[in-house]
Formats: structure tokens, sequence, C-alpha cells
């Protein structure tokens, strides 16, 4: 039998009845520890709530700005090295064999060939800025399909002119566009002013002001006329991996395979990953983490110090148990050891009630969106929320073995009761 536990449990027990018979006493009355054993509970369960919805918080919110960073520029991009180093857009040739070329590279789920043209769509009382960016009929639409507000998605053609174009829904606010409206739109380059008559295809939204404010979808035969680019050339090629934490790696292939070599017109290729395109937007995601650790670490804190609370208060009460059982021959670690399990199973409790108050407001936000958010400053609607059952519990075993590693200092004090004194105790 182990002893430690046994006494644990009895302990346990009688501390969630609501009386209890105290050693030496003959009548009933009231615990004294049991407020202190609700709050720690308490403690543990607001700290382990917390800490769930800060990870799920964080982790939905970098997740979700993540993809629709990407969405708009895809994980790696293979363009003309030129465009390091200058601001207008030199072209690149990518042509069915190279896409063949790219899609084989191990890591690479997906390659899709894109053309941006700058130029400003106008209408008789307003005029905008604008990046046209071509797409063709591999093009992955899952992205574009999902943040559609309004109208249906064109089929886009690499062969085949349509003038159907896909604006966002800050653009069609401030123009005053609606779907099926038609807007001129007008491209200046060295050889002059070229004009082109779209018709509203899909209205998009994001949330993400720096895209939405200026990117316009068509076909990619029209960018690539637009800018007058010869048979094959475009902007560039975006690459899908398969697994974003292997990103760095898959790039590494990338640059092996293509990097530093010439298309059919002698220009030279090069890659870049998202995190080179947009540095500021990952960076700022980064600084995230930093406070979850702070986060993770004050509800630490707070478990441990209300637990300590606790114990302290529980080992007071228990003075005349601790001596009796001294009397009797048990050693200090073994008394410790029945303070530190009852310890435990308080602990336990709290983290029973930490999930189902934390997964609870969890569930309810991705059922109801409730919190709603200015998408302006967040970029989002309302809150995203993404559930790591790994991590979940590994936040629950953590904050166990944490807190019960904190509660072996208090446990000394057992050590410090005389056995003589303490049945005197009151």
């Amino acid at each position: 039998m182990n002893l430690p536990l046994f006494f644990s449990r009895r302990i346990f027990g009688e501390n969630d009845d609501t009386d209890v018979q105290l050693p030496g006493s003959t009548k009933q009355r009231k615990s004294v520890s049991k407020p202190a054993i609700h709050i720690a509970t308490i403690g543990v369960a607001i700290g382990l709530a917390v800490m769930i919805i800060a990870v799920s918080v964080v982790l939905g919110f970098k997740h979700t700005i993540r993809d629709k960073v990407t969405g708009f520029g895809s994980h790696i991009q293979v363009e003309n090295i030129l465009n390091y180093s200058s601001a207008s857009s030199n072209p690149v040739c990518i042509d069915d064999s190279m896409l063949n070329v790219l899609s084989s590279i191990e890591g690479v789920r997906h390659a899709e060939r894109y053309a941006i043209s700058q130029g400003i769509l106008k209408t008789d009382e307003d005029f905008l800025g604008i990046a046209l960016k071509g797409i063709g009929q591999e093009y992955d639409l899952d992205f574009i399909s999902k943040n559609i507000v309004s109208g249906e998605l064109p089929q886009f053609s690499d062969t085949a002119q349509s003038y159907n174009i896909v604006v966002s829904q800050t653009i069609a606010r401030k123009l005053g566009l609606n779907i099926n409206d038609r807007v001129f739109a007008y491209f200046i380059d060295e050889d002059g002013v070229r004009t082109r008559r779209f018709t509203i295809a899909a209205i998009y939204q994001t949330n993400m002001k720096r895209f939405d404010d200026s990117f316009c979808f068509t076909d990619i035969i029209t960018t690539t006329k637009l800018n007058g680019w010869f048979d094959g050339q475009c902007s560039g090629a975006e690459l899908l991996v398969d697994d974003f934490d292997n990103l760095e790696a898959t790039n590494r292939e990338v640059i092996k395979t293509v990097n530093r070599t010439l298309d059919r017109y002698n220009n030279t290729f090069s890659s870049r990953t998202i995190y080179e395109l947009y540095p500021q937007v990952f960076s700022w995601l980064n600084l995230l983490d930093i406070n979850v650790w702070i986060i993770l670490g004050l509800m630490i804190i707070l478990a441990g110090f209300t637990m300590t609370s606790g114990l302290l208060i529980i080992i007071l009460e228990r003075t005349q148990m601790i001596g009796l059982l001294k009397a009797l021959g048990a050693r200090n670690i073994l008394i410790r050891k029945i303070f530190l399990w009852f310890a435990t199973f308080i602990i336990g409790r709290g983290l029973i009630f930490g999930n189902i108050i934390g997964l609870g407001l969890i569930f309810l936000q991705k059922a109801t969106g409730i919190i709603k958010l200015d998408p302006q400053a967040y970029y989002v609607s309302e809150i995203p929320l993404e559930l790591n059952f790994w991590l979940i519990l590994l936040l629950n075993v953590a904050t166990l073995l944490i807190s019960v590693i904190v509660l072996i200092g208090p446990s000394y004090l057992i050590s410090t009761i005389r056995p003589a004194r303490s049945m005197r105790y009151e």
C-alpha cells in the first residue's frame, strides 16, 4: 500500500465534506483550510484557462495573418534577380517546362505563374492606383474564393482575354463600384498610355489593408500584354510548400535548382521566401510570442502562489495529525509526501475546471464569434482561435509539475513541527 497516497486521499475526502473531525477533538467543526483549498483550486483553474486561451488566440492570429499574406504572395517567389535592385518590374520567362521543374522540387506542393501591372482605375467621380495581378488557369484560387463577399470568380485563362476583374471591397467602396459595373483602367509606360475597360466580376475582402487598398485580379494574358512582354514572360512564379515549418529547407532546394540559371531571354532566376518579401509583418507576428511567454509566466506564478498559501494553511491546520504521525514513527519525508499528494489532488481538480472553462470559451467564440475586433487595426473581424491539443496537454503537464515542484520548499515546514508540542496544538 502507498501510505502517503492513502492518507492524502483521506484528507482530500475530509476537506470535501462540510464538517470534519479534527484529531483530538470530540466535536465536529468547520475546516479552516477549506476556503484556502477553494482559492487554490480557482487560482489553478483560472491560470490554466487563461494560458489555454492565450496560446489559442496567438496561434489563431499568427496563422490567420500568415495565411492572408501568403494568399497574396505564396510561400516562395521565383522572379528576375533584377527586381531586387530595381523599382520597375522585370520579367522572366517561365514556360510549361520550367513550371514542371519548379513543381517537381522536393517540398513544393504547387507552382503557378503571375504577372503584375501597375495602373489606375478611374470612374466619373474618382480614380485610384492599383496593382493588377494577372493569374492563369493553374493558379490556386482557394484563398481568393474564401474571401469573396460578392459576385463569382471568373474562369481565368492564359490564352484568352475576358476583361473581367476582381477588386477588393475597399476599392469598390472608394470608387462606388458594384458587381457587373464597367470601369476604365489606364496603364502608363514608355510607349504612352494604354486603356482597358474591365467588368467587375467579383469583390473580395481580406481586411489586410496593404493588399486590399490596391490588389486586383484578372487574366495573366491581359497583364502580360499591358506590360509589352514576349511570349512566356511573366513577373514570376509562386510556389506553395507542403509544410510551412520546412519553408527554409524547401527554399534551399529551390535555390539549388533554379537560382542564377538563365531563361531563354538570358534573364537570371532568383527566389525569395515570404519572410523576405514581408519582413515587417512576420517580425510583428514573432513579437506575439513574447506576450505569450509573459502571460504563461504570470499564470504559473499565480497558480504557484495560491497553491503555496493553501498548502501552508493545510499544514498548520493538520499540526496535530503531523505530531501524531511523528510520534508513531513516521519520517518527515513520508509526511511531506502526504501533503504533496494532497496538493496534487487540488491541482488536478483545478486543471479539470481550467480545461472546461478555457475550452468552453474557445468553442463558444468559434461557434458564435461573439467577441469582435476592428479589422482595420487587427486585420480580422473577430478573435481567431486555433486549438492545438498537444500544446494544451503540455500546458496541463507543465502546470502540474511546476506547481508540485514549487510546493517542495514549503513542505519542509513539516520538519519544524515537534510531536510533544503539536499534540497540545489547538
